[in-house]
């Protein structure tokens, strides 16, 4: 049986929300998304939102909001900064969309690249970026982009002094720690063992908290959080655009008033209302299923992204191969396992990043392995003899 490269996690629970909102004729921009945006809220924790129909849309309202803001300022630093075109910096290893958003706002793609360690930009690399640009290029922002849910250093980004705003679109539940199995004696009573777990859950609320607190550590101004088909989590299309403190949440809150048109339909909420609701349940699974490959890694040649100081949600397995890549595809398929270039749809994928060596050099070499909630333990097990007998 041939195992796909991908597959949504829809379940009855899904398809039951969605169902729902079909009987109920009530599909398009309402009560459901407004309660999508609430229980984003309960693991979020930010000021504000807005659910829209696309990561582009919201990328665009985001920069939109750096544009208004800068309106600001005093007559002459304005006059200055109208003789310089403003560049947006982004990772050669971003979605090729957002080449689209920066066209249609007329600002200037400003490419940065990253290391073989780490597929995210870093503070350095981005100095470094800032240190070579065209004189007459302004930076207007920086567009934060968690590849493959891997997490960046948002906070020394945010030092320099550039607007950030985060993608978290495949990064979503990094924070979430493995649930630890608990073994209860057999030789407590009914009422002992009641009251330990009323006091365990206590605490466990109580630490999540706390977690949740210290953990979510998004320091952009705004972020981004997809829910297309191959994001952390989907609705089928759409995404959310939230500020996480009041202040910054005051310049999102112009586009309070956006038509039905821009904002995420009932039908798509109800099912993004499910999957957060499922995300733990979801990043449990995941993490089982690296841990196979993770050991069978051990024993190639190939080599593994770093993940420092943050967990991670293991949105993908990548890894960076020492041979071609479509020889190592072209195996997995006679095995029937589909291999997919990890960045096929990415900027860099387009060669309009000459600059970024790294990047383009990852392209030719990054391969994606399944990975996904409802792949069957016994499939995870063939995925991994693959990965040790890696040409």
């Amino acid at each position: 049986m041939k195992i796909e490269v991908y597959s949504p996690t829809i379940r009855r629970k899904e398809m039951d929300a969605v169902l729902t909102a079909m009987v109920e004729e009530k599909i398009g921009p309402g009560e459901r998304n407004r309660l999508l945006i609430q229980t984003a809220k309960e693991q979020l924790h930010f000021d504000y939102a807005l659910a829209l129909r696309s990561p582009a849309v919201a990328l665009y309202l985001a920069l939109r909001a750096v544009l208004q803001s800068t309106q600001t300022e005093s007559e002459h630093e304005q006059k200055e900064k109208e003789q310089k075109r403003k560049a947006v910096i982004v990772s050669a290893l971003s979605p090729r969309y957002y080449l689209q958003v920066l066209q249609d706002l007329h600002l200037t793609p400003l490419f940065c690249d990253v290391t073989y360690d780490f597929p995210c930009m870093s503070r350095e690399l981005i100095e470094n970026t800032v240190a070579n640009k065209p004189a007459d290029l302004e930076v207007l922002a920086v567009v934060l982009h968690h590849t493959l849910g891997f997490v960046p250093d948002s906070a020394s980004i945010n030092e320099l002094g550039f607007p950030v705003i985060e993608d978290i679109s495949q990064s979503y539940g990094s924070w979430f720690k493995p649930k630890e199995k608990k073994n209860t004696e057999k030789s407590e009573d009914a009422s002992d063992t009641k009251e330990k777990k009323e006091k365990e859950d206590a605490n466990s609320v109580h630490a999540q908290d706390k977690s949740n607190a210290v953990k979510i550590n998004l320091n952009g101004i705004f972020c981004i959080l997809g829910l297309e088909e191959r994001d952390m989590l989907t609705a089928g299309g759409g995404a959310l655009l939230f500020a996480v403190n009041r202040k910054d949440a005051s310049a999102l809150r112009i586009f309070a008033t956006l038509a039905d048109e821009y904002c995420l339909p009932d039908i798509n909420s109800a099912l993004a209302i499910v999957q957060f609701k499922e995300a733990e349940r979801n990043l449990d699974k995941r993490r089982d299923i690296a841990e196979f490959y993770m050991k069978a890694s051990l024993r190639t040649r190939h080599k593994r992204f770093i993940q420092s100081k943050n967990d991670y949600c293991n949105y993908s397995f990548p890894l960076v191969l020492e041979t071609g890549l479509k020889d190592v595809i072209a195996y997995a398929k006679k095995k029937e396992i589909i291999l997919e270039n990890a960045f096929w749809n990415s900027i860099a994928q387009t060669g309009l990043a000459e600059n970024c060596p790294v990047s383009n050099s990852l392209v030719l070499r990054t391969v994606l392995f399944p990975i996904y909630p409802r792949l069957r333990s016994q499939d995870a097990e063939r995925i991994s003899r693959l990965i040790m007998t890696l040409p």
